[in-house]
């Protein structure tokens, strides 16, 4: 088996476990729940989960999406939220072997993966996904020296600043809350994977991506609220993967190259 196939595929395994335990961390981090205690168990009979009912992905099929207890479902989220972290990881092995920059990426993709579940489903981006993010950041930074720490630290004041200032004039012009704490944390946490040009790259898409979306339901009459975090997750995923080449045509654009 070639080498790559092999990295990846070691990556997506490992990849799973960590899908399994994000999925712990989306239902109980909203609501303020220990991650470690007390074990898995089925929220509706409360009956606890063998291990052989707790492979990623495989037991849920196995199973047949229901509880071995109560027979009662059990979301699909769970086993989705596996594969795609388990294919997360093991593209990002694939790609970059083991080492630091497959490390980075994955972990970065877990978090968003997490701030858009637990900020779709409850309105709430978790500390431990925003300020637990950028101490991950900022120490995947240190690698790189010295530079590479500035680099975090500046993205992250100014994901955190831009936001922030966005909330404060909203509130002052339109009299409420205009921007969510948790999503101005979020950006912190953006900030010191992408650095501080990565940050208006994604806030852009976000934004972009927010518009396109609300507006057509707008003109609709059928505005639904989408936490912003959402959007702004799919703008870091972008701005991640091709950030960088659409920085520098950007660059090169206002050279008149």
């Amino acid at each position: 088996m070639a080498e790559p196939l092999l990295t990846g595929i070691i990556g997506a395994l490992f990849g799973a476990v960590i899908g399994s335990f994000l999925n712990v961390c989306i239902v109980r981090l909203p609501a303020e729940q220990s991650v470690v205690s007390p074990p898995s168990r089925c929220p509706k009979c409360g009956r606890p989960v063998d291990w052989r009912d707790n492979i990623p992905v495989l037991s849920w099929i196995l199973l047949g999406g229901k509880c071995r207890g109560c027979k009662n479902p059990i979301s699909i989220m769970y086993p989705l939220v596996e594969l795609a972290v388990a294919l997360l990881w093991g593209f990002a092995a694939w790609q970059c072997g083991f080492g630091l920059d497959a490390l980075k990426a994955a972990l970065f993709g877990t978090l968003l993966i997490g701030i858009t579940l637990t900020d779709a489903r409850e309105y709430i981006i978790p500390n431990e996904f925003t300020w637990g993010g950028l101490v991950i950041g900022v120490l995947l930074a240190a690698a790189g020296g010295f530079d590479a720490v500035a680099t975090a630290l500046i993205g992250a004041a100014v994901g955190f600043g831009i936001l922030w200032l966005v909330g404060l004039i909203g509130r002052l012009i339109f009299k409420e809350e205009a921007m969510g704490g948790g999503d101005i944390k979020m950006m912190a946490m953006v900030g010191a994977f992408v650095g501080w040009q990565g940050v208006l790259l994604t806030i852009f898409l976000g934004a972009l991506a927010g518009t396109v979306i609300f507006l057509p339901l707008t003109l609709m009459g059928r505005k639904k609220l989408v936490p912003f975090g959402v959007f702004l997750a799919f703008g870091a995923a972008v701005t991640y993967i091709v950030g960088p080449a659409i920085i520098a045509w950007y660059g090169r654009y206002l050279a008149g190259g």
